[in-house]
């Protein structure tokens, strides 16, 4: 059976899905299935399997494997939070803001895509990532083998687990933390909902880790240093509240939504 015809024979599944599911089951290209190829019985059932996943409300990215952030390909699976376009965006956006830095530290790591990239981008700065979960830590840790990157991945809460000595002399702190509020949870997406809930919730409020964060920065930062986290698009007006010892601006997505808070430590 020939490609265009196996991704025509599927109603109830986007298009876009579809063609990524067979590149997935034929290990094929995008213009390799568009342009069309006989796909193999072994392929076909692959396939098939594939849907019925995708139609269990799995996300693709997990049926997938993996998912390019920057530089580096990253793999996800049901231990970690898939990384966004949004928080790419955040990679992109903080990388114009930084010059030379010497120490790194990545909060909420997840699946290390953050601590990857960055590390990948400025291989002379020293990169730390922390997480609350060992699987999350788990799939950093093997995520930077699979990139061939150095980075000192620990499990802990927050700033807990970092050593001490790197107190005062972070150059950057960057977070994408859970801050979904707990009444909202139920209101997201089937897919969204299957990742792991702690990596999501930030409490009953959605603000709560933020603000933790925000009350322990100041005493890792270096004088010059910065720090950027993504937030709800409805928390805008509360991380300025959180974060106004360090002269914070809110950023927006590319979609135009409050998506970021971005600030620097002030030496009095």
């Amino acid at each position: 059976m020939r490609s265009q015809d196996v991704v025509s024979r599927v109603t109830d599944i986007p298009d876009h899905e579809v063609v990524r599911l067979l590149m997935a089951a034929s290990h094929t290209t995008r213009s390799q299935v568009l342009l069309g190829f006989d796909v193999s019985d072994t392929a076909l059932s692959e396939f098939e399997r594939l849907v019925r996943r995708r139609r269990a409300a799995e996300p693709l990215q997990y049926i997938e494997g993996s998912v390019p952030f920057g530089p580096v390909e990253i793999h996800v699976d049901p231990r970690v939070l898939i990384p966004r376009p949004e928080t790419e965006y955040m990679f992109e956006l903080v990388v114009e803001m930084l010059e030379d830095p010497k120490v790194i530290v990545d909060l909420c790591t997840g699946s290390g895509s953050l601590a990857l990239a960055l590390v990948s981008t400025f291989p002379d700065a020293t990169v730390y990532a922390t997480d609350l979960s060992q699987d999350a830590v788990s799939v950093a840790r093997e995520n930077a083998a699979t990139n061939n990157v150095d980075v000192e991945i620990l499990v802990g809460d927050l700033f807990d687990p970092l050593p001490g000595h790197i107190r005062g002399r972070v150059d950057l702190v960057i977070s994408n933390p859970p801050y979904i509020a707990q009444g909202d949870m139920s209101g997201l997406p089937v897919d969204v909902r299957a990742e792991p809930a702690i990596a999501l919730l930030g409490g009953p409020n959605g603000d709560e880790i933020l603000e933790r964060i925000a009350r322990s920065m100041g005493e890792w930062l270096s004088p010059d240093g910065i720090f950027m986290c993504e937030i709800s698009e409805y928390q805008g007006d509360r991380v300025v509240e959180l974060f106004h010892a360090f002269a914070p601006t809110v950023l927006s997505d590319l979609s135009g939504r409050d998506r970021y808070v971005v600030g620097r430590r002030r030496v009095r």
